[in-house]
């Protein structure tokens, strides 16, 4: 429609601050989405960083990880607009985002899980926002892989929030941030490969 058109020709982009144009989707138009690119190859299986290291030198509590994308990809980068948005519970960027995941490639070692679990947030965030979106991720990836989707983990209480926290200190997160939930050992002896 024309008012759509005229929309789209005068409100600026949340990342360039150009128009945003058609094909726009939480303010941010095709070319800031375009920077949203999957990480380089050759990146290490664990802590999905690109290492000189046989070995991988991150103190990383699980045996295998990647993300999907780069997220200080982009002009701007993407994670400083995508983030804020999400925390403070913007539906516009929860849609987007599950929209890509769902067409995302993911690591070949990820057909190889038994069941998929999600790292959740705390309680008084997920109220604020009304969703917790890595766990609707989890579930969106049980689906592609054919594998059950169990919540497995509980946030340990007064852990603070990641938000404050550098990358470095979120990879090196103590073990007592998150533990069991009850009756989850039980499924956990059932399966090899949790995801």
């Amino acid at each position: 429609s024309r008012l759509a058109q005229a929309r789209s020709a005068l409100l600026p982009c949340r990342g360039c601050l150009g128009p945003v144009g058609e094909g726009a989707e939480a303010g941010l138009c095709v070319r800031c989405w375009g920077g949203l690119r999957p990480l380089a190859e050759g990146r290490c299986p664990r802590c999905a960083l690109v290492h000189a290291e046989a070995e991988c030198p991150e103190a990383t509590a699980w045996e295998l990880g990647d993300a999907l994308w780069d997220y200080h990809g982009g002009r701007p980068p993407l994670g400083a607009l995508l983030l804020p948005g999400i925390k403070q519970g913007e539906t516009g960027w929860r849609k987007a985002l599950l929209g890509r995941l769902a067409a995302a490639t993911l690591p070949e070692w990820a057909a190889k899980a038994d069941l998929v679990t999600a790292a959740p947030s705390a309680w008084p965030q997920r109220m604020l926002r009304g969703f917790d979106l890595s766990a609707e991720a989890a579930r969106l990836v049980a689906g592609r892989l054919g594998r059950p989707f169990e919540p497995l983990l509980r946030k340990g209480w007064l852990r603070g929030r990641q938000a404050s926290r550098t990358e470095s200190q979120r990879r090196r997160l103590p073990k007592r941030a998150f533990g069991l939930r009850r009756g989850a050992a039980r499924v956990v002896q059932h399966h090899e490969r949790v995801v």
